[in-house]
């Protein structure tokens, strides 16, 4: 079957007796977990001593791989798990290579563990920028992830980013070996996000100037909300102490969306398709939105992300108004999305099934 004709399985979460839990809250979130899946999480937690995996995410821009991966860790703890993300890799590779002691251990490195046609030298004046013509090759980019990887010292890890294009899929199936994890498990995690809900996410979001912290005025609120007059527009303030309840801002392009993402997505959706049709290699389908018609059979009604809307009452505070967001998926039909935690449970089960535990 194509990915184009696949339905991504709704996986519920709905538990009897009913408990609410406020996600938001860290230690609220962990008495969800060991509601929700306690018995899953109990049985990775075991696995992880001895053992270890290798779990792609696959999935759109902003769909929200690093945000489950953590998640997952929040739950099962990150003693023996790690999330390492290609991109993030390659900018610490930045900064590492700005210090002569570090720079001197990276090229050390990469003259053992890097195979490939450009220059040592030259791949890093690509990293640094001062090669603004040339594109890094995959070869090093696999061999700073690897250094990465030896830094963790065994530890199961989350990949973001990669592959990230195709000429990298080759690459991705020895991995495994490649990482000396030759008989622990490797398995895809596909991310399946309506374009809306990404849409969407942009362009409400808003980042602490100070912090970097960031957030969403109409779908993740901060506990303070302001109101400018002059502008006439409602604002968030950042929750943490040391920002003074600063302003938090909206970047210029965010309110273009998508827009300026769309090769981008579109050659994550052509990786996502060339690899669902891989075999050989366990796959895990989570889904971030739920129909509307289904949810009440699905999923509890705190475990659907609300929007948040903003009036000014008659003494001039701001008034919070939640309502349940409601969204169309890729066929128009209606749609809810789901809180991080509800996700992260959905993928802590189907691991349990894919390690065979």
């Amino acid at each position: 079957m194509a990915m184009k004709d696949f339905k991504f399985p709704i996986f519920k979460t709905k538990k009897t007796p009913y408990w609410k839990f406020i996600l938001e809250d860290p230690i609220e979130r962990q008495k969800y977990f060991r509601y929700k899946a306690g018995s899953e999480i109990k049985k990775i937690q075991k696995y992880l001593k001895s053992k270890t995996f290798v779990a792609f995410l696959m999935g759109k821009k902003n769909s929200g791989k690093g945000t489950y991966s953590k998640m997952f860790m929040e739950a099962v703890g990150s003693d023996n798990i790690a999330h390492i993300a290609a991109g993030d890799i390659v900018r610490k590779a930045h900064k590492d290579l700005e210090n002569p002691k570090k720079r001197k251990e990276i090229t050390t490195f990469l003259g053992k563990r890097y195979r490939g046609f450009m220059p040592i030298e030259k791949a890093i004046d690509v990293i640094l920028g001062r090669d603004l013509i040339s594109l890094l090759p995959t070869e090093i980019i696999l061999a700073l992830i690897e250094r990465e990887i030896d830094n963790l010292k065994g530890k199961a890890v989350f990949i973001d980013g990669f592959p990230r294009n195709l000429d990298q899929i080759s690459y991705s199936l020895y991995f495994r070996a490649l990482m000396g994890y030759r008989d622990d498990p490797d398995f895809f995690v596909f991310i399946d996000v309506p374009d809306s809900i990404i849409d969407e996410r942009i362009k409400s979001r808003v980042v602490c100037p100070i912090c970097h912290t960031p957030r969403s005025l109409k779908l993740l609120r901060t506990k303070e909300v302001g109101y400018d007059a002059k502008k006439e527009e409602f604002y968030l303030k950042c929750d943490n102490p040391s920002c003074r309840s600063a302003r938090m801002v909206a970047k210029a392009s965010d309110a273009l969306g998508m827009a300026p993402l769309k090769e981008r997505i579109a050659l994550d959706e052509e990786v996502s398709r060339t690899l669902f049709g891989l075999q050989g290699v366990p796959k895990v389908f989570i889904r971030n939105a739920v129909p509307v018609k289904e949810a009440k059979k699905a999923v509890d009604d705190y475990e659907l992300t609300p929007a948040y809307r903003y009036e000014l009452d008659k003494s001039g505070g701001v008034r919070i108004i939640q309502e349940p967001w409601v969204v169309e998926d890729k066929d128009g039909n209606p749609v809810h999305s789901l809180l991080p935690a509800a996700v992260a449970v959905s993928l802590i089960r189907q691991v349990v099934k894919v390690l065979d535990l």
